[in-house]
């Protein structure tokens, strides 16, 4: 049997056991040489320091510390980082790509419950569960078995923003629903829609003709406030967006003073800033549904992404190349 590449976590030590619960952990060992009782949250311990001169990998995950010079000096011997959640973006330098090191991601395990959580939220929407729900707690009750119009689901017009790997998924699990989906990207060109199987149309017209909009694009300088006052009053009266991709997406000031008319509804999973400030008027407006970033994996689900990793570590110790390795040429325009 070959001898196990040294390794060490580095990630928020209360993530271990949830990321790895004991038998993920145990076929995690199965391939890497590391103590599960040493997880990295300060690359300047010494008894992290000693570990890192020694590691061969580093199984990063949320609260990794950041990977700069300095940290990297620390481990001349590092060759991969195998990350246990989504972005790299903070904590992976341009120091790591610079010295060769390869980077793996769980990023595409990640997408399946935020794309799972979305298309729930738009299927609920489309039945105006939140406002009904609203209204029959106010009321104490409201006639059952009328037909409501104005709701269903029969039809209903989707506009995704972003074939990002969150984005793919949802048209994925869109598509046996009996909606119309269709996609704004401009990274992706009518040849690449095809083969998602949506049309794809430009922002303006996409937020034009849809009954809701969903975000799945990352945040980058250019998509700072992609969706402001311009491109809310193109939305239909009626229509809801959904954000669960990064609150700065949305121009928030512009999306308050457009509910606060009643014209649109959004669900919202990220805010800007995040959390909302106790006074933020998204608490209280009836238009808006608020959740605390949990769209992404919680629970049961977190495993998934420690699964990733076991599956990344087992080929990177039988020499073969990572599935799931991180281009550092679409960094910056991926999540």
């Amino acid at each position: 049997m070959p001898e196990r590449p040294g390794a060490v976590f580095a990630m928020a030590p209360e993530n271990v056991p949830y990321v790895f619960p004991p038998r993920l952990l145990a076929r995690l060992r199965d391939h890497l040489d590391l103590d599960p009782a040493l997880v990295a949250h300060d690359l300047t311990a010494p008894r992290v320091r000693e570990a890192l001169a020694r590691a061969e990998v580093l199984v990063t995950g949320w609260g990794c510390p950041r990977l700069d010079a300095a940290a990297l000096d620390a481990a001349p011997r590092l060759r991969a980082v195998l990350h246990a959640a989504g972005s790299v973006k903070g904590f992976a330098t341009a120091e790591v790509w610079r010295r060769g090191i390869v980077v793996s991601s769980a990023a595409d395990a990640n997408a399946l419950p935020v794309a799972e959580y979305t298309l729930a939220m738009i299927l609920l929407t489309g039945k105006d569960v939140f406002a009904r729900r609203e209204e029959l707690r106010a009321r104490r009750g409201l006639p059952h078995g009328a037909i409501v119009p104005g709701i269903g689901n029969h039809g209903r017009r989707v506009g995704v923003v972003g074939a990002s790997r969150v984005g793919r998924r949802l048209i994925e699990l869109l598509r046996p629903h009996d909606l119309a989906v269709a996609l704004a990207d401009p990274y992706v060109d009518a040849a690449g829609a095809r083969r998602l199987g949506v049309p794809l149309l430009p922002l303006d017209e996409l937020l034009r003709t849809s009954d809701v909009v969903t975000l799945h694009a990352p945040e980058t300088p250019g998509t700072r406030h992609l969706i402001g006052a311009r491109e809310l009053a193109l939305m239909p009266t009626g229509a809801v967006l959904v954000n669960t991709a990064r609150g700065a997406l949305v121009d928030q000031d512009a999306l308050v003073a457009e509910l606060r008319t009643g014209r649109l509804s959004a669900v919202l999973d990220v805010t800007d800033p995040e959390p909302l400030p106790a006074g933020s008027p998204l608490f209280d407006l009836p238009g808006a549904f608020v959740t605390p970033h949990l769209a992404g994996s919680q629970g049961n689900e977190v495993a998934r992404l420690g699964r990733t990793v076991v599956e990344e570590a087992a080929r990177l110790a039988a020499g073969d190349p990572l599935r799931h390795a991180v281009d550092p040429a679409t960094l910056d325009r991926t999540a």
